[in-house]
Formats: structure tokens, C-alpha cells, sequence
């Protein structure tokens, strides 16, 4: 069973975070300056002043645990932060707790997690240093997979979230996440990220 360690100060989502993993520990800063229990998943709260300093222990101690910041007020250069300074996820501090269920699942798998946004510009970023064809090899790529799979993996490389994809195709997102999960297995990637970039390579 995975472990999962909050570390916040008072913070309103607690409840919120307990309705995503019941067993979880919840830490405070004091406490976590002396030692943060054992963890899978550790889930930093950027409301916390010191939160980098924090992140870069965590992840430069010597059982590093996989780190996913949490941010009141997510913005782009705050994710890119994070994720350079070690983390493997970032998020809303509100996210739903089905979302941080999920969050959980590409994280321990050693994926990584970041918003739509973050990762619509992370894609176009990687388009534009592409050759001129790479049309063949995305081709090849999307052989094995089935009609609708190709359609949900397109969009998702087109930097498309759930919902989205949902809408655009006039499926559930439940459908949505179960092509997801096969179109994840048959191509041997971890999460999204990955995802695009083995269909726009």
C-alpha cells in the first residue's frame, strides 16, 4: 500500500486531502523540519514559505520519496519551479480527491504530473524543435492502436485535458481514462507527457 504524507500548516484542504487517502499522515512543518515519517509520496503545500528549501531536502535525501507540490494559486512558472527543483507532480491544492487519487497512480508509477496548461506549452515547445517529418514516425506509433484510442491519444498530445476529451468526442471521461489506461499499456509509456511525445515523435 502506497504511504502518503502531507506537509501543511493549518491548511483548509486537510479534509479534503483525508477524503483522498484516509491512511495518510498529515504533518506539520515543525514536525517535518525534524523528520518526516516514512512516505511514498510526500505532498508539500507551497503555502509554506520555505517550500523549495523543503523540497530540495526531500529530494535530495537518500530514500527520496516521489514529492507533489500543492499550490493554492497554481501558475506555470511555480510548476516549472517545482518540477526543476525535483518534484514529480504539481497541483491545485483543491483538486478533488478522485483527482489526487489519480495524481497518485502516475506518480508511483514514475510518471509525472503536471496541469494541462503546463503541459499544452511543454508540447508546443517540443513541436517546434521537431524536423520537418516526423508524420511517419507518429504514424507508426498510433498503428497499434485502435481508431478511438488514436483519437484520445491525439488529443491528449494536443495538450487536451479529461474533460475535454470528453466533450470533443462525446464520451465520458470515464471512457476517456479507460482508453487512457490501454493506449498507456500498449505503447509502454507512464503518463501523459510521455505520451505526447512518443505521438509527435
Amino acid at each position: 500500500m502506497t504511504r502518503h504524507v502531507f506537509i501543511a500548516a493549518g491548511d483548509s484542504t486537510m479534509a479534503r486531502w483525508r477524503d483522498a487517502f484516509p491512511d495518510a499522515v498529515c504533518c506539520t512543518p515543525e514536525a517535518a523540519h525534524t523528520a518526516v515519517p516514512p512516505a511514498d509520496i510526500v505532498w508539500l503545500s507551497a503555502s509554506l514559505p520555505d517550500w523549495e528549501a523543503r523540497l530540495a531536502r526531500l529530494t535530495g535525501a537518500p530514500a527520496t520519496p516521489s514529492v507533489v507540490v500543492l499550490s493554492p494559486q497554481p501558475t506555470q512558472d511555480e510548476a516549472l519551479l517545482a518540477l526543476d527543483c525535483g518534484a514529480q507532480g504539481y497541483c491545485h491544492a483543491y483538486a478533488a480527491p478522485l483527482l489526487l487519487r489519480e495524481i497518485a497512480v502516475v506518480v508511483s508509477h514514475g510518471g509525472l504530473w503536471i496541469g494541462p496548461e503546463l503541459m499544452g506549452r511543454v508540447i508546443g515547445a517540443f513541436r517546434k524543435s521537431l524536423p520537418a517529418e516526423p508524420a511517419q514516425a507518429a504514424a507508426d506509433v498510433l498503428i497499434r492502436l485502435s481508431p478511438r484510442e488514436q483519437e484520445v491519444a491525439r488529443a491528449v498530445a494536443a495538450g487536451h485535458s479529461n474533460k475535454e476529451i470528453a466533450r470533443l468526442l462525446g464520451i465520458t471521461e470515464r471512457t476517456v481514462k479507460a482508453h487512457l489506461g490501454t493506449v498507456f499499456e500498449k505503447l509502454g509509456v507512464r503518463d501523459r507527457l510521455q505520451l505526447a511525445l512518443r505521438v509527435s515523435a
